[in-house]
């Protein structure tokens, strides 16, 4: 019976070596793997990142016309379209208005 016992304890204490070693490189692998899946999440992120748009060019003056507010209507009209394609912040079309406005 002695050498039931002792083969019976060898096997437990192989088992139990063995589950603690695979639980540890499971656990090393999720890590590796979670390194990795963020990583790429970084990487995706940059090349998602869309480029910051060039920053407008200030409008030109008004052409020395005999109808000088159709010089104003136009550029107003092309504000409105650089703030509707997100080029400019509403602070920077306000500031811009003012300035042709004036």
């Amino acid at each position: 019976m002695p050498g039931l016992l002792r083969g019976v304890a060898r096997t437990a204490v192989i088992s139990g070596t063995a589950t603690a070693v695979s639980n540890r490189v499971s656990r090393r692998q999720a890590g590796r793997w979670a390194e990795q899946d963020r990583q790429r999440g970084m990487v995706y992120e940059q090349e998602a990142a869309p480029v910051a748009p060039a920053p407008p060019s200030p409008a030109p003056p008004p052409p020395v016309a005999a109808d000088d507010m159709t010089a104003k209507i136009e550029q107003l009209k092309q504000l409105g379209d650089l703030k509707a394609q997100g080029v400019l912040t509403e602070e920077e079309f306000q500031a811009q208005k003012r300035r042709i406005l004036a």
